[in-house]
């Protein structure tokens, strides 16, 4: 009996988990996409910018930046799926390079895939990923207005954490996907993405709530990065104030956008 209660109590905690990043809020979605697209259309307008959202309201050499982005993309995912370069080339099922807007101002990575990504190919597809759905469209935004990305691009068995040898053969890519969008924000999603990124061994729970900022290179423009927990993570620990810094961490990067933050509707 006490082992059915927990087991309703869990599943009563991750619906109440997944409101929070839904019916929760009272979510401006048409608002926000038009605020974001005016703003970078704005940003796009000013010298040595060069950068474009995808749709709606652009000149010819926008679109041609954006399909040559869409081809280096694809370049990318194509040499992602011959890769071969650590043992988790030989034992998923699929590789799962990342997908998304290619002029995203908000990149989202996390660690790696998992047993539905691996299936499909396409990352955060599984339970994980339909509460990042929720907190993106608790942000007022869609799935599609954003990139999502992973620091390793296949399974590790069992869905441990990506060993250190993965993510040296692995992390090139990624990189070249971040200079490629080039976004305004980085959300990392867990301890695992945000390490990798800042390359440091302090704690996610040191790290979020502030903004880091993550350098490609040497005359690289830095990039602001926000750590939060992965939605993993919250189905797994499951508490009102884990959620609430969650939903924080999300405001202050609608914050730095200068994106409207929807009302929460409850307490």
């Amino acid at each position: 009996m006490e082992k059915e209660i927990d087991i309703n109590k869990t599943i009563r905690q991750h619906a109440e988990i997944e409101d929070f990043f839904s019916g929760g809020f009272t979510v401006r979605t048409e608002t926000a996409k038009s605020q974001l697209q005016q703003s970078t259309l704005e940003r796009d307008s000013a010298p040595a910018q060069g950068r474009g959202l995808a749709e709606g309201g652009k000149g010819q050499q926008d679109k041609e930046d954006s399909t040559d982005k869409v081809a280096e993309l694809e370049k990318i995912a194509d040499e992602v799926c011959q890769c071969r370069k650590c043992e988790l080339g030989s034992l998923r099922t699929n590789a799962v390079p990342g997908e998304g807007n290619p002029n995203a101002r908000i990149l989202f990575i996390g660690e790696g895939p998992g047993a539905d990504e691996d299936a499909q190919g396409r990352p955060f597809v599984g339970r994980a990923g339909k509460l990042l759905d929720k907190i993106i469209a608790a942000c007022g935004l869609k799935r599609g207005d954003v990139f999502i990305a992973n620091i390793v691009k296949c399974r590790p068995p069992g869905n441990r954490d990506p060993l250190a040898d993965e993510i040296i053969n692995c992390f090139p890519y990624l990189q070249r996907q971040i200079e490629i969008i080039n976004p305004d924000v980085i959300v990392t999603l867990g301890a695992p993405a945000t390490k990798t990124l800042l390359n440091t061994n302090k704690p996610i729970g040191q790290l979020r709530g502030q903004f880091h900022e993550y350098v490609a290179g040497l005359g690289s423009t830095p990039i602001k990065l926000m750590p939060t927990y992965h939605p993993a993570y919250l189905l797994r620990n499951y508490s009102q104030e884990n959620r609430r810094r969650v939903w924080d961490d999300m405001k202050e990067v609608l914050t730095a956008l200068d994106l409207p933050i929807p009302e929460h509707r409850g307490k």
